[in-house]
């Protein structure tokens, strides 16, 4: 019954990435996140539960065209999946108070969302926001040194080859 519980919910992670975030379907989205969502990474000013969600998924559609994501890892676990992946998008329209550049962008992201009754309920999420604000607005960049989520990705690649 565990495999078929964590395929289930890896499906409904996938889709949520793959599908649901790049269009903007908020009603798709209020299908497989929990009303009282826990976002432990909730931006400063974003409501609460899923509104959170849909908030910051807002703020992505305004600000970027050619949305989608490409997944490099998923692993499940009992209730939780975790989603290694990398968004895509043009950045088209303002975006945290920065003026649209019309620049490709492309940075990682590692999503962890545990789910109840096959609906997320928690969520952490450990962007890359540096490489995302170096592709938008030129900003010094340091000497090579790997970021945080090409870290976490080598670790999740090496305990899962």
């Amino acid at each position: 019954m565990l495999h078929r519980i964590s395929h289930d919910i890896t499906a409904i992670a996938r889709r949520t990435l793959e599908e649901i975030l790049p269009r903007g379907d908020v009603a798709a989205l209020a299908e497989v996140i929990h009303p009282d969502l826990i976002d432990h990474n909730r931006p400063p000013g974003a409501p609460p539960g899923l509104d959170a969600m849909a908030w910051t998924m807002g703020l992505r559609q305004a600000g970027f065209s050619e949305r989608r994501w490409a997944l490099h890892q998923v692993i499940a676990d009992d209730d939780t999946v975790v989603l290694d992946g990398t968004f895509h998008g043009r950045h088209t329209g303002p975006f945290l108070g920065l003026a649209p550049t019309s620049r490709s962008v492309a940075f990682r992201q590692v999503h962890i969302l545990r789910f109840q009754d096959a609906m997320a309920i928690e969520h952490w999420a450990v962007p890359d926001d540096l490489d995302l604000a170096r592709q938008l607005d030129p900003i010094p960049h340091p000497p090579s040194h790997p970021v945080l989520a090409d870290a976490l990705a080598q670790l999740l690649s090496d305990l899962h080859p």
